[in-house]
Order: C-alpha cells, then structure tokens, then sequence
C-alpha cells in the first residue's frame, strides 16, 4: 500500500500572475504496476516561475517538538547536582545529526516523565569542559544523574524503548 503525501507548489505573490502559474499541474501518483513519471515529465507538467516554493505538510503542518531546556557550566550544580529528582542530561551539539533525531523524543520523555525526572540539553561545543570531566566521546549522549551521581548512560539515537528501559531503573515508570 503507497504511503500519500501532500505537496503544493506554491508561486510568488505577483499583481497579475501568469496563465502558467494559473494552469493546475497534473495529478502525479505513484502505484504498483504504473512507472514512475520521468524527469523530463516532471519538468514540464509543473510550470516553472521564479521564486516557487514547494510546501510540505506533516502533522497538519503544527510543531510538535517539546523543547528541552539547556543547562551550562553556571547552572550545572544546582540543576542537575543538587537536584532531588533523577535527571536525564542529553549531551549534544547543532552540526550533529542523530542529536536531531534524538530530541524529540527525549522532548516526548520529559513531558511524560514530568515530576519524576528532569530533563536538560548540554551543549558539548559551548560546554567542553563538563563533556570532556565526564568522559564523554561520542554525542548524542544522554545520562541519567540521581542526586548528584552518573548513573547510566545511552550513546547514540537509540529508539524510545531504549531510554524508557534506562529511565525506567531510576524511576520507576511513567
């Protein structure tokens, strides 16, 4: 079964607009048993004009992501040191990929964990020093602290299931 996703080419606002970007582009749809449309057809059944965009709609097209909050140097010892709940620290940086596809789900944790663990960000490139005092080597890593101590940690983007397992051991559920 063909999985459908919803794509509009949308043309730069104009005071008259051309009859090509006024003309429908045809219906293209991929299926079993009906060969994928060529380049050159692609190219010709969607009219070009100068700025269009194309628009991609997931979701209903709502931003879904639950921001984390950052920890520092500065605010280290009282956030995650002196906390009295167990806290999950995901160590990241912005040029690192699998850091992106790990944060919304450790977004999903710290919302469906609310009041049992918190969860910050660190930042390894604004933040060396920490990273480098707790060893670590590879990011995305997220350690679990409980009072004051390293715990656990996970390395890498691992699948939700993998953190509830480690979050699990501290907490004791959701």
């Amino acid at each position: 079964m063909a999985s459908r996703l919803a794509v509009a080419v949308a043309a730069p606002a104009s005071p008259s607009p051309s009859p090509a970007a006024t003309v429908a582009p045809p219906r293209l749809a991929l299926r079993r048993g009906v060969p994928a449309p060529t380049w050159s057809a692609l190219r010709t059944a969607v009219p070009r004009s100068r700025g269009a965009a194309v628009v991609c709609l997931a979701q209903g097209g709502q931003d879904t992501a639950i921001q984390v909050p950052d920890v520092s140097k500065s605010t280290w010892q009282s956030l995650v040191v002196e906390s009295e709940l167990p806290v999950l620290v995901q160590f990241w940086a912005s040029w690192c990929g699998p850091c992106k596809m790990i944060d919304p789900i450790v977004g999903k944790l710290s919302k469906e964990y609310e009041g049992k663990l918190k969860c910050y960000k660190l930042n390894t490139d604004e933040n060396p020093d920490i990273a480098t005092q707790l060893g670590i080597r590879s990011i995305p890593t997220m350690m679990i602290f409980k009072n004051g101590e390293k715990k656990d940690a996970v390395i890498g983007a691992v699948p939700e299931s993998t953190l509830v397992t480690c979050i699990d051991k501290y907490v004791g559920g959701r």
